[in-house]
């Protein structure tokens, strides 16, 4: 295995990246009848499907307010992820996720907070005593430039992403390497955001650790 220098901070999305939402997106969707149950479990085309139909751009918040909050502790970890972050915790590389989440969401007239479900989560899959990392390495930020703010102040030398958008803004730090998770194979074109793109975390292992058994 190639030595791995302990001096990378690897900053890592949360939501779609870690977080694997598809089954939950297409279940609650169903349970809603807001799509047909033939529909592919892929939060994109559940997604695209949604907005198509009156008020869909409502209906989809609805929806994110749901499985984001009431619903976040059915959602599933990306298979080999738990690998990966064991890995960095063997070899002491600094670990952080940093996510673009808001505080609270509405649904039904009610606040739903989806900051403390996340929390809940992620200690209950390990996150906090098996995969490395301390509550104190997670954040959660309300915007998009702030989020890009944090991945500069926490000089991550690399971000995993699933959103091309995020490495396309211009306040990206230029220093730190822009990694797109791309599950579903759809590969990063934007010339704006050039980025290298993986299809799993098993892909990502190999590209850090050149280790064929991630």
């Amino acid at each position: 295995m190639t030595d791995v220098p302990n001096k990378f901070v690897i900053g890592i999305d949360l939501d779609n990246t870690l977080v694997c939402y598809d089954e939950l997106f297409h279940g609650a969707a169903c349970e809603e009848r807001l799509i047909e149950p033939s529909l592919p479990k892929n939060k994109e085309k559940i997604r695209d499907a949604i907005r198509l139909l009156p008020d869909g751009e409502n209906q989809w918040t609805r929806l994110q307010a749901i499985v984001y909050g009431t619903r976040m502790h059915a959602a599933k970890l990306f298979e080999g992820s738990d690998v990966f972050l064991r890995h960095c915790a063997r070899l002491r590389i600094q670990t952080m996720i940093v996510c673009h989440k808001t505080r609270f969401a509405t649904l039904d007239g009610r606040q739903v907070d989806l900051r403390q479900p996340a929390r809940q989560w992620l200690e209950a899959k390990g996150f906090f005593s098996d995969f490395g990392l301390s509550p104190g390495d997670l954040f959660f930020e309300s915007t998009r430039a702030e989020k890009i703010k944090r991945i500069e102040t926490l000089h991550c030398t690399h971000f995993i992403d699933d959103l091309v958008e995020v490495f396309a803004e211009d306040a990206f730090p230029k220093e730190t390497k822009k990694l797109l998770f791309a599950p579903h194979g759809t590969a990063c074109t934007d010339p704006a955001a050039p980025s290298l793109t993986f299809t799993s975390w098993r892909e990502l292992g190999r590209f850090f650790f050149d280790d064929s058994r991630l």
